[in-house]
């Protein structure tokens, strides 16, 4: 890879990364990336292993997703080197997230993993997060892996309809 591609995709990743106030998965960065055409899966994976090992971005995993978020020295590097994204790039990388903001932070809001605490006791991390603060955090023990895995799998299509009637019955006044 010449070096002057391999620096506009860690620009384009900071530049996408730098416009969202939340983590975007490896999914995401590279599906949009493959989408535009601007370069292959390979690259993409390469441009992301330089990025962290730069610091200039950080990463977390939960079940199997790779989570990604710009630091102070991406932000930085960014801010001096901008001007090489051109501006149609920057205008492709702004109508997508205006186009897809919401869709992109509500599929990131919502994660569940768990770990094995003893034998026979697995501990299912659920959470529900929005701009950075938890809107709910759960930890349920449970005796086998197979159930933490199927708790963290419905956790993601149920936690709306959990969350309010949660709220809904703590809210509520006792009955005397």
């Amino acid at each position: 890879m010449q070096p002057e591609a391999l620096m506009l995709y860690k620009l384009i990743i900071l530049y996408i990364l730098d416009k969202v106030d939340f983590p975007l998965t490896n999914a995401q960065l590279t599906d949009f990336i493959l989408e535009k055409q601007y370069t292959n899966y390979f690259n993409v994976q390469q441009v992301l292993s330089d990025l962290l090992g730069d610091g200039f971005i950080t990463c977390h995993t939960v079940r199997n997703s790779s989570y990604y978020e710009i630091t102070a020295a991406g932000g930085e590097t960014l801010s001096f080197f901008s001007d090489t994204v051109s501006s149609a790039i920057r205008d492709d990388i702004d109508i997508f997230l205006k186009e897809n903001k919401y869709s992109l932070r509500e599929e990131n809001s919502t994660q569940a993993d768990y770990y094995e605490a003893k034998k026979n006791e697995y501990i299912a991390q659920l959470k529900v997060s929005e701009r950075g603060s938890n809107i709910i955090e759960i930890n349920l023990s449970v005796p086998s892996e197979a159930e933490a895995n199927l708790i963290c799998a419905n956790w993601k299509k149920k936690s709306s309809e959990i969350y309010a009637k949660l709220f809904s019955i703590l809210a509520n006044e006792p009955e005397l």
